[in-house]
């Protein structure tokens, strides 16, 4: 227990140390984020200045500000909007997660850490944090689709987390990995989130109305911090983070219909209470251990940093997400946090690690929780410079291939989830497993195996050895060409769901964008199937086969995939040519105007499978774009839509160049997905529609490519 002079001291400490780097901070216009680490530096035990705040207290009270902020974030996140990005969110993870635990085993064999220490090293950097990401969110104003994907994502990783600290402690205490335990605690956690949320749902909004219908603001605050804490200690109670629980709690209150209130009356606790987690990170730097191991410090989050970035980017673009979302949520994840610290004790706490795991968790997330505030803040430019470097046909891909995911969500559920798809997933998930089975069943078993073979026959024990790893690699040959077919069946099943074949005898316009999806989720099965097996299978490998077998099979596929990139990208230039026709007829009907401008491309859809729906808009004078190129607009980057013609009078451009200067009255066609649509509409026309443009306006100088 602490007294309550010592807690009222760090308290005291904390925030007036606090205070005086955030009105520095604040002065230099940098994120306060940084000024609460400063803070923790400056009283914390390692820095000689006589201003130590008790670090145990300061940690005991910066779980507060973790709850409630996770609280607050559930606010903005009712169940249903959690849920539509569910799928999105938990590909994205899976991807990004196990990415991230390979190359930490990478790195730690490289500096020479056993397998387990690896294995920790791995789970310790793949989980992002949530507290840090939703501060820095709130700061700089980020919303929108990808503030929902990215929490949707780090709900994900908390859950994988809870499965993988279960995994390494069989692991470490000798139990292994058994299948009958790892499925009791996936189904304890579904059981527990299931029956909270029922229950949950049952009983508190209904009670946050009533409590609200009281007007009573002191009354509303109690009652919302009271369900908080109690759902975070339930959580808490059946072995699950807090930070989990209050997020939940969060989202439950929401479903009340009141969350802005509640929010509005939570904020000033909120912020006091997360400026101590932050100032509580600060004080775990030790700049001793950091000059002892920066090696691996600077190596891991360079990885974390760059692993992230690839991982999540990829996730997030493969489950449709435009570049300039998914470039930006993978430099918003690029960070590790308060779940590191909880698995980098675990393996402390189970001797399953060196001491010096801990202190290099501490380190790496202290220079990526200075990093993050930096790395959202140029995640648009930097999304923007990666749209402006693709090569003309991926830039083309890019457009379209979220309007095929569209296409393939609004697609009837018997056809992307039927019996054939759903037979087919489970075929792959077997070969999956069996392949796994086999792998670490053969490198558990070979020395045995060959020593028995030696005593019975009299092979020399390394010729037996190489003969069974050979036998294994012929017993995988099946499974890896089965994998490979079961993508390519479910590739073409999802790419006739999105773009189906016409069946009544004429010429199928569709052929070019269905061969393009077909590969590209190919593609994307094959990554969502064999990145995990990689990263279950890698520790017990001595080699890279498993990510040179991956990345072989991909490069054969990009090359097909290339071929076709380049045929739609031709594709799209000859249905230029069919627009620019259609806005010329409109051009001279009798009653031209906005009106029909905005419906002179409706019946090309139908000419044009593939090209998602192209629609039309006017430039009026009051347009913030008129005299601008379309590389000064960078209506692509910004939006995910492209200009694929303009109608200016008698003149007709088809695929418009980057120079080309817009004019009052021009009619441009576009081509995206309809969020993306609306949102170029908005930015062209200056008036806001159903989807609101991206936060950061448009750059007044710039050489991008053009929409």
């Amino acid at each position: 227990m602490h007294g309550a002079h010592e807690v009222l001291q760090a308290i005291a400490i904390v925030l007036c140390v606090a205070a005086v780097t955030t009105v520095l901070f604040q002065k230099l216009r940098q994120p306060v984020v940084l000024g609460y680490i400063l803070a923790g530096l400056v009283v914390g035990p390692y820095v000689p200045i006589p201003l130590v705040a008790n670090p145990d207290v300061v940690t005991t009270l910066s779980e507060l500000g973790v709850i409630l902020l996770m609280f607050s974030l559930g606010l903005e996140f009712s169940l249903r909007k959690l849920f539509s990005v569910g799928l999105t969110a938990g590909i994205t993870a899976v991807i990004q997660c196990s990415i991230m635990v390979w190359l930490g085993i990478v790195v730690g064999k490289a500096f020479g850490w056993t397998t387990l220490e690896g294995l920790f090293v791995g789970a310790l950097i793949a989980v992002s944090s949530t507290t840090i990401i939703a501060k820095a969110f709130d700061e700089q104003g980020v919303r929108g689709r990808m503030r929902e994907l990215v929490v949707g994502v780090l709900i994900v990783e908390d859950l994988i987390a809870v499965l993988m600290m279960a995994t390494l402690t069989a692991i470490s205490t000798g139990a292994g990995l058994n299948v009958k335990d790892l499925t009791l605690t996936t189904g304890k956690l579904v059981a527990f989130l299931v029956g909270l949320v029922a229950v949950g749902l049952f009983i508190i909004p209904r009670a946050m109305r009533a409590v609200i219908k009281l007007n009573r603001p002191e009354t509303t605050l109690v009652t919302s911090v009271g369900i908080c804490f109690a759902v975070a200690l339930l959580a808490q109670s059946f072995g699950y983070s807090v930070a989990l629980g209050a997020f939940l709690a969060g989202s439950l209150v929401a479903e009340s219909g009141e969350e802005k209130l509640v929010e509005h009356l939570v904020q000033p606790v909120r912020d006091m209470f997360a400026a101590i987690f932050f100032v509580s990170v600060g004080m775990l730097i030790n700049p001793a251990l950091i000059a002892e191991h920066w090696a691996a410090i600077l190596v891991l989050t360079l990885v974390v940093i760059l692993g992230k970035l690839f991982g999540v980017t990829l996730g997030a673009f493969l489950t449709g997400n435009g570049t300039r979302t998914s470039v930006q949520a993978g430099l918003s994840l690029a960070q590790i946090g308060e779940f590191s610290f909880i698995i980098a004790g675990l393996g402390l706490s189970l001797k399953a690690t060196g001491t010096f795991i801990y202190p290099v968790a501490v380190a790496v997330s202290a220079i990526t929780t200075l990093t993050t505030p930096l790395l959202i803040k140029v995640s648009g430019p930097v999304a923007t410079w990666v749209d402006r470097k693709l090569p003309k046909p991926l830039q083309t891909f890019v457009t379209l291939y979220g309007t095929w995911v569209e296409k393939l969500r609004e697609a009837p559920r018997r056809e992307t989830l039927g019996a054939g798809v759903r037979r087919q997933i489970r075929l792959l998930v077997l070969d999956a497993v069996l392949l796994v089975a086999l792998v670490i069943g053969t490198s558990l078993s070979a020395d045995r195996m060959a020593s028995f073979v030696e005593a019975r026959t009299g092979v020399d024990e390394d010729l037996s050895r190489n003969l069974i790893l050979g036998g294994a690699v012929l017993l995988a040959v099946p499974f890896i060409l089965g994998v490979i077919g079961i993508a390519r069946r479910l590739g073409v099943m999802l790419a006739e769901a999105a773009l189906p074949a016409r069946t009544d005898g004429k010429l199928d316009l569709a052929v070019a964008p269905r061969r393009v999806l077909t590969v590209t989720l190919q593609v994307g099965i094959m990554l969502l199937v064999s990145i995990p097996v990689v990263m279950v299978t890698q520790p017990f490998l001595k080699n890279a086969a498993g990510p040179l077998i991956v990345l072989t099979l991909v490069g054969v596929m990009g090359v097909t995939f290339w071929r076709g990139a380049t045929n739609l990208h031709g594709h799209v230039r000859a249905g230029a040519q069919v627009i620019v026709a259609a806005l010329a007829a409109q051009s001279h009907s009798k009653e031209p105007g906005a009106a029909q401008d905005e419906h002179a491309l409706d019946h090309v859809q139908g000419l044009l499978p593939g090209l998602g729906a192209p629609a039309s808009v006017r430039l009026e004078e009051t347009s913030p774009v008129a005299g601008k190129s379309l590389a000064e607009v960078n209506l692509r980057g910004l939006t995910g839509a492209t200009v694929l013609a303009i109608q200016r009078g008698e003149e007709s451009l088809s695929v418009p160049t980057a120079q080309e200067v817009l004019r009052v009255g021009d009619v441009l066609a576009l081509m995206g997905t309809s969020e993306a649509v609306e949102s170029a509409k908005s930015l062209l026309t200056g008036v806001a529609v159903s989807t609101p443009p991206p936060v950061e306006p448009p750059p007044a100088e710039t050489t991008q490519a053009h929409g």
